[in-house]
Formats: C-alpha cells, structure tokens, sequence
C-alpha cells in the first residue's frame, strides 16, 4: 500500500506539475520531454526496453523464417512489457546487406525488406525505437568506413578520428542522415521524420576521439549534426549516444569514470540545446575486469545514481541507461540478474518520484536460433527464465506509473465534465 500511495502522490504531483507550465496533452504519439521526464500524448513515460542491433541485418536475410525473427522479437518483446527497442538505422560499405554502398548511394532493397520492415514492425507491435545512424566501431561500417571514403576522394585523413573533423566526411554523414529522416516507408506510406513509432534518434553508437581528450572535436560534431538534424525533424527527439564519462566540463567528476578518457564528456556534450536527453551505458565487467562481482557491483551503484542526479539538477533533462549487461562467458546467470535488479532498482526509485530516470535498455534481446549472434550478453526470454522474470517485472512497474497517472486524469476530466470540483485525491 506504501508503494501505491506513493505513486498516486507522484502522478498527482506530475498534474500539478504540467498545470503550472501551461503543457497541451497533445495526443500525436510521440514521446516529448517535459523538463526532466519523458511523456506521451500528455502524460508520464517511463519505460522499459532492450537493445537488438540486428533487426535490420536481420530482416534483410533472404530466408523467409529469418525474416521471420523480427515479427516474432518484436512479439515477445510486447509480452514482457518491454516499450522501447533500440537498433541500427546504418550499415555502411560493401559488405553483406549494406543499406549505404557508398556515399549517397543507398541499396533500396535493403530499405524496403529491412528497416522499413523494422519500423513498421515496432509499430505494430506498439514499441517505440531509437535509432542510430553511425557506428562509432568499424562493425557495419562506422566511422572506419566514412574514413576510407574521404581517403577515397582525396581527403587527407590522419586516423578515422577525422570523421569528426573533416568537412567532406561531415557531408557524407549530413546526407546519411538527410536519406534516413526523409525516407518514406514502403510499408507504412509514413516518411520517418513523421513516424510515431520511432521515438528518437541516436546521432552516433558510443562516440569516442581519443585523438582529442579535450573532448572539443565531440562537442563541435554534436553542435553541429545536432542542429542540422533538427532543421529537417522537429518531431523527433535526439540523443548523443553517449556511454556516459566525465570530460573536463565538471574535471572533479571524472573521479567517477572508469581508468580511461575518449574525448566525450556527459554534463557539455548533453547540454546542447538540440539534445533532448541524456544516455548512459553500464558495462562494469568490461570496464573493470580485474575486479570482483562485489567491486563491480558498488562502481555500478555509484555510476547510477550521480547520473541520475546530474541529469536530474545539472542538466534537467531524462536520462536513459541505454545499454547495460553482464556477459555469462564470464559470470554465472545469478550476477547478471542481480546486476539486472540494481540498474532497475536505481530506475524504478527515481521513476516513482517523478525523477530523471526514464528507463533502462538491456544489452541484447535476442529470440530462438540465433546463437551465432552472441557475444555472451544476450537474453533470450523462452530461454532465461529468472531474467526474464526481473525484465518483465521492471516492465509493469514502470508501465504501473502511466496506468495510475492515465486513470486519475481520466476522473479529473470526468469530474470536471460533471461539474464537480476535485482539491486532491481523497479526503
């Protein structure tokens, strides 16, 4: 009863919250920020989700019952209460079922059978997505492959740090990122700038220059891609990509990063205005391998919570743990559950009152038969019961805070309907 009493005060508090900014409950189904928190169509959302880089490499497979995957995912993601799905929205070069051959030039077979399948997928399934645009890695291109282009043209490019740099390869990315906002969706008959189902943009998967630790070359890249992209989508929300590491905006804090600096930087980097919210990846055993599970665990308490406290009073912007996991090639299945717990945990405690933190994005939902995909971290729900039953059990808390919310707005606007005047809930 103490938990529910206290959400009731939370989504009371939310009501009173949006009176006092005046906010419209506009009702066109997509997510938006309302100072620290996410909504939709007016009201509180704070969500569940996971991680599946391959859909689109997936969906591109000439194999029907692979194809197949995707729809069933999607499917199985829907009945854990999972809402939010984060994918690639690239895969650059000449390698198997590349979306961009070359710069500007786009394989429209991989559009049509495969993204466009995604997102019509999700939407179906009523999933939101977050989609990346580059990677930051050389797997499915990435930067490496922008850099090999601008080599390719002429461009005088000393390491694949110039993506960041170089004029020429900032014109390639633009155009990614042009085609993408602005394709119509053979499926949907919907242009991707104009989609409910996707729910933000990521600008790069975990960007890092370690050519410059200063972290300008970053901030000047964001700056700069983040404007151009909302110049063609001010529909869509947008976030970095980041893992979340200090830089020299707040030197003090970069006490709380693992041993090492890329050249991002967690409090500058997200407050750029065109950023819409903060994003936070949790990898403690690849960050400190030589430490214990119990070490692990206490660096992941701390990493969470002055995230969360910085998005909430430095930033004032949601924040997401968009990647986060535990690789059972190294641990039995009982650490990752319990890393699994502390991240919802930490979640659910902001969540509840009306704090930052919006959600959590495991690292990686897969579903049967895909095992050659596996790098140790993924889930499969058929397959991993107790972590399943932690997902799906963070899934209804969280989806718990909206029904409340949803349902006391409903007797208000009933209650006023009838000419009856509410002062709080109760008596």
């Amino acid at each position: 009863m103490k938990r529910l009493e206290a959400l009731v005060l939370l989504v009371t508090l939310l009501l009173v919250l949006q009176g006092k900014k005046g906010i419209a409950a506009g009702e066109d189904g997509f997510v938006k920020t309302n100072g620290a928190q996410f909504t939709l169509d007016g009201a509180p959302f704070y969500a569940n989700g996971f991680n599946a880089y391959w859909l689109m490499y997936v969906a591109a497979d000439p194999s029907p019952s692979e194809r197949q995957k995707v729809s069933t995912l999607f499917q199985e993601a829907r009945g854990h209460g999972l809402a939010i799905a984060r994918t690639w929205a690239f895969n650059d070069g000449t390698q198997d079922r590349a979306l961009q051959i070359s710069p500007g030039l786009y394989s429209e077979q991989t559009f049509q059978k495969a993204l466009d399948l995604v997102v019509s997928e999700a939407k179906k399934n009523g999933i939101k997505l977050i989609l990346s645009l580059v990677n930051n890695y050389e797997h499915y291109g990435g930067k490496k492959q922008y850099a090999n282009w601008g080599r390719s043209q002429g461009q005088s490019i000393s390491s694949d740090d110039d993506f960041f740099t170089n004029s020429v390869i900032k014109g390639f990315y633009k155009n990614h990122i042009k085609t993408v906002l602005t394709r119509r969706n053979t499926i949907t008959g919907v242009d991707y700038k104009d989609e409910p189902a996707i729910m933000a943009w990521e600008l790069m998967n975990e960007p890092r220059c370690t050519s410059d630790p200063s972290g300008r070359a970053i901030q000047e890249w964001i700056t700069e891609m983040a404007a151009y992209l909302k110049s063609i989508d001010g529909n869509h929300l947008l976030e970095v990509g980041l893992e979340g590491f200090y830089g020299q905006s707040e030197s003090q804090k970069q006490q709380d990063n693992p041993n090492f600096q890329v050249g991002t930087d967690f409090i500058a980097n997200n407050q750029i205005p065109e950023i819409d919210f903060a994003t936070v990846h949790s990898y403690p055993d690849q960050w400190l391998p030589s430490s214990d599970d119990r070490s692990q665990q206490d660096f992941l308490t701390h990493w969470l919570q002055v995230h969360i406290q910085d998005s909430q009073n430095v930033l004032r912007k949601p924040v997401l743990f968009a990647e986060f996991g535990k690789s059972l090639r190294t641990a039995p299945v009982e650490q990752r559950d319990r890393l699994f717990d502390t991240v919802y945990t930490a979640i659910y405690s902001s969540a509840r009152a009306g704090g930052a933190a919006a959600g959590g994005m495991f690292w990686q939902l897969f579903t049967e038969g895909m095992h050659n995909f596996g790098d140790g971290y993924e889930v499969v729900l058929s397959e991993n019961g107790s972590t399943a039953g932690i997902i799906a059990d963070q899934s209804n808390k969280l989806n718990r805070i909206r029904r409340l919310y949803l349902e006391l707005r409903n007797r208000a606007r009933w209650a006023g309907g009838n000419g009856i005047r509410h002062n709080g809930i109760g008596n």
